[in-house]
């Protein structure tokens, strides 16, 4: 990947020189850091009033709460996970944290959930079914609020920050849907997953 981005910056600055536009050259590369620093700050903020959340949730006992009023859906999808054990409570949380459109957020708290599912992996070398559909759900992410690219969105000056919030809600609900749908499917045809 490095050996990419040298070549990307090498044929540009050839271009530029070619075209006569190295200044301006220099000045969009120092422009774009500047904008990339300034997005990953802004970044960093979600993530940091996300997990400051997680953790007062955590500490007060509602993340229990949480998982209980999911606990049926889980228990409908996860059969293989007993009721009690604290992945249902990881998986719910990084399934609302997506929900919220804290993608990043969301990372540390999908990694939790993936070791805790890895406690009740019978083959330790291979992916379980419920590994799987934690995957699928996750890449899937269904998002009522994305808060991430409203944030952007207003950041930048859009006219109608809140526009994408039906469409992005109706496609991540549909991409789910489909992606547990074609894991069942799987499941059934091959039947290596019990």
């Amino acid at each position: 990947m490095n050996a990419i981005w040298v070549i990307l910056i090498i044929v540009s600055a050839v271009f530029a020189l070619i075209s006569g536009t190295p200044g301006e050259f220099t000045k969009s590369m120092f422009e774009a850091a500047k904008s990339a620093v300034e997005v990953s700050l802004f970044l960093l903020g979600i993530i940091a009033l996300w997990m400051g959340i997680t953790k007062i949730i955590e500490d007060s006992g509602l993340i229990y709460r949480f998982s209980n009023f999911f606990r049926p859906v889980m228990s409908r999808l996860f059969k293989d996970i007993p009721p009690d054990h604290p992945s249902i409570t990881s998986i719910t949380l990084n399934l609302l944290a997506n929900m919220f459109g804290l993608g990043n957020a969301a990372t540390p708290l999908g990694i939790k959930a993936m070791q805790d599912l890895q406690t009740l992996n019978k083959d330790k070398e291979s992916v379980s079914f419920e590994m799987m559909l934690f995957i699928v759900l996750n890449t899937a992410c269904i998002q009522i609020i994305p808060f991430t690219v409203l944030g952007m969105l207003s950041d930048y000056g859009s006219a109608n920050p809140s526009g994408i919030i039906v469409p992005i809600l109706i496609t991540s609900f549909c991409m789910a849907a489909s992606g547990v749908a074609i894991l069942f499917v799987f499941r059934r045809m091959f039947k290596k997953w019990k």
